[in-house]
């Protein structure tokens, strides 16, 4: 029997619901300080984490750490080649927003306090892009970052893991009238609504990017959006927790 909520053309034949397949590879760069490779279908992001014993200046005296990110893609990550950014000597708007979402959703799960006098530095790579390439970073940035942590206390360096909760993210939109979750490229360039959310291991909002690209949304369609996110995103940590627990790392069952 044909199931109904399969949506002809969506790769794989996904339901309207349903994310790609996620594989998470801790240690991807065994150098890093805590690293991880996400594949989100098609898409591939790498993170590697980088420890400073030392914080920005606008922090120094103040006994708190600090999480940043930056963000890039490679050149052939896309069907035609994109020139790389340091040859217009800084990063594009998108990547300098992309990099700074990442970055504040990690402080906000993050005990600043407890990192002390030192800074993380996520490096975000995207290998290869089809769609969500920003969630994808988030998610494996949010490993790296555990794993870097963790590298802490196990040195005995840092008493307890500052960190709070696991963060996972996802992209959601509207295509064609229908709700969908976890978009490809082809996806998202065909999106009447584009829609990206981060949450915490217990559900909780941390950021909600959405755009209305050709039409406008009603709000019983942005609930929509909501749950189906929500729904997405339980699976993303999942795979985030399964990994980490083989490093001997636990973290809490989702819930709220």
């Amino acid at each position: 029997m044909k199931n109904p909520n399969l949506r002809p053309g969506r790769s794989g034949s996904r339901a309207a619901d349903q994310i790609r397949p996620v594989k998470i590879t801790p240690d991807f760069i065994e150098v890093a300080d805590g690293s991880a490779l996400i594949e989100m279908g098609r898409t591939r992001v790498v993170a590697a984490a980088t420890i400073e014993e030392k914080v920005p200046p606008f922090l120094k005296g103040t006994g708190q750490g600090w999480v940043t990110a930056e963000y890039a893609m490679l050149p052939r990550a896309t069907d035609k080649r994109t020139p790389r950014e340091r040859q217009m000597g800084y990063p594009s708007g998108r990547s300098q927003e992309i990099q700074r979402l990442i970055g504040r959703t990690l402080r906000a799960v993050t005990d600043l306090r407890a990192l002390g006098d030192r800074q993380i530095i996520i490096d975000c790579d995207v290998l290869q892009a089809d769609g969500g390439t920003r969630v994808a970073s988030i998610n494996a940035a949010s490993v790296a970052l555990a794993l870097a942590l963790k590298k802490l206390l196990d040195t005995k360096i840092l008493p307890v893991l500052p960190l709070r909760h696991l963060v996972g993210a996802i992209s959601v939109g509207i295509v064609g009238g229908d709700v969908l979750c976890d978009l490809d490229y082809s996806e998202d360039a065909a999106a009447e609504t584009d829609m990206n959310v981060v949450e915490t291991d217990r559900g909780q909002l941390l950021e909600v990017q959405a755009t209305a690209e050709r039409v406008p949304f009603s709000r019983h369609q942005l609930d929509s959006l909501l749950k189906m996110a929500d729904a997405g995103i339980v699976e993303v940590i999942q795979a985030q927790k399964d990994v980490l627990k083989k490093k001997s790392l636990m973290f809490m069952a989702y819930g709220r």
